[in-house]
């Protein structure tokens, strides 16, 4: 996950991190007392954030499958991936094809450990330490133009970060940035925290900014992250709070109220 300001050695942790703040969620080992107390003050406001949190990684797994099984999609750039987990991108990816290549993107120092460890015996995985708005520094860092040839269709994943992204830093030109570098045919995966709810959105805004130390963007509105993909080729079944988006049968698991959801999509170029 992102955050307004970085150092590559910088690794507070009696800050919480977006990122360790998610393993939590998770089930996850790799974070701090100072993450799961925020964590745990968070779900007394929001009580459907875990539940949240596994429904957007289900919905991570579907498309990535679903990109790689359908669509024959073998290069995935994941934007503010986070830590590693279960059914990461490249497990799923690999899955369908061993040749898939998948290049992980992150700020935190934390992940860009964890991620290398994880990662040291496959060559067609990397994980690079930069900032998700620093679209030069990500196409151009050595281990992407290894790895990514952007000339042929990549899937761009942008899943749950943008609301790391404050309005100053135009979220939407981040995106327009990325589609413009990809070849016809390629593919952005976008989902964000929304509510329809002003005091859900402030709260959770204002808790975020103080407890990471100002490393958070906005909980926003769906009509602002449709427009993240304007213009562009929307999938079916269109921009959906994300346990809908399809769902692996009836019986999947969908988010238990309408505090704040996951909504996003999946576009094509």
């Amino acid at each position: 996950m992102q955050g307004k300001s970085w150092r590559p050695d910088a690794i507070d942790t009696n800050v919480p991190s977006v990122a360790r703040m998610y393993d939590y969620f998770l089930g996850g080992d790799d974070n701090y007392q100072s993450d799961r107390d925020a964590c745990e003050q968070l779900l007394e406001q929001v009580p459907s954030t875990k539940v949240l949190a596994v429904n957007n990684r289900h919905f991570l797994r579907r498309v990535v499958r679903m990109l790689a099984a359908e669509y024959g999609i073998r290069q995935f750039v994941d934007h503010g991936s986070g830590l590693p987990t279960q059914d990461n991108v490249h497990q799923v990816a690999q899955a369908v094809d061993p040749s898939s290549r998948v290049v992980y993107v992150d700020n935190d120092p934390i992940v860009l450990a964890h991620g290398r460890a994880l990662l040291e015996e496959n060559d067609r995985t990397a994980v690079i330490q930069a900032d998700m708005r620093d679209t030069d520094g990500i196409f151009g860092h050595e281990e992407t133009r290894r790895l990514i040839d952007f000339d042929q269709p990549v899937a761009a994943l942008f899943v749950s970060v943008l609301h790391c992204i404050p309005d100053e830093d135009d979220p939407a030109g981040l995106i327009r940035r990325v589609a413009d570098r990809l070849a016809p045919g390629s593919f952005l995966v976008v989902c964000q925290l929304v509510s329809d709810r002003p005091e859900i959105r402030k709260f959770v805004t204002d808790f975020m900014a103080e407890a990471t130390g100002g490393h958070w963007g906005r909980v926003r509105e769906e009509s602002e992250v449709a427009g993240f993909l304007d213009g562009l080729d929307i999938l079916p079944p269109g921009l959906v709070e994300v346990s809908t988006w399809r769902p692996d049968s009836d019986l999947a698991p969908v988010q238990p109220s309408d505090e704040w959801l996951e909504w996003g999509g999946v576009a094509r170029l």
